[in-house]
């Protein structure tokens, strides 16, 4: 299954967003400050009205652990947090062409809080996950010390592990153990 390409990248910020808070015994908070925020927002390239303040900041760390509950649930559980935020942020789907971007679906205006643009677009990838019935490719990362979230969009939905560096670190880990116990 291959998703529309705004879905795929609302899906793959909505993970990485709930990855920058901290949580399990590796992890530190990725987003402690306005500046970082700003880094978050141009990596994922997040367009529209900014306020780059606390606020905005207390705003979209407020969305990550609603965003992070979608890993947990089942098809039920997720329709019910879809539909909130989508309910709470008062959506209005619609198709827009910007920044070099053909047509693509848009639920809250250029000007709304970031945070509520954030919720929507995840909001909306998920409806599509949710309608194509692929909710298994919403992972936690296999690595026993990790807790980050993944969206596996391999073809043979295969993905295991996040972008941390797990998987090889897992496979070092593994070859070391195999050497260890034949020498």
């Amino acid at each position: 299954m291959q998703f529309a390409h705004d879905t795929e990248m609302a899906l793959a910020s909505a993970a990485a967003l709930v990855n920058t808070q901290a949580n399990g015994p590796r992890s530190v908070e990725e987003l402690p400050d306005v500046a970082a925020l700003d880094a978050f927002i141009d990596e994922w390239g997040w367009t529209g009205a900014r306020t780059h303040d606390e606020l905005e900041l207390a705003h979209v760390r407020a969305l990550r652990p609603r965003l992070r509950e979608v890993w947990s649930r089942d098809k039920d559980g997720v329709v019910e947090v879809v539909n909130d935020l989508l309910a709470r942020s008062h959506a209005l789907p619609q198709l827009v062409k910007h920044d070099g971007w053909d047509y693509h679906l848009h639920a809250t205006t250029s000007d709304a809080p970031l945070a509520t643009r954030m919720a929507v677009e995840a909001a909306m990838a998920l409806a599509d996950v949710v309608r194509s019935d692929e909710l298994e490719r919403l992972r936690v990362c296999a690595a026993d010390d990790c807790e980050d979230l993944l969206v596996d969009l391999s073809k043979n939905r295969s993905r295991r592990y996040c972008d941390a560096g797990c998987g090889n670190r897992v496979n070092v880990a593994a070859y070391r153990a195999r050497r260890s116990a034949d020498g």
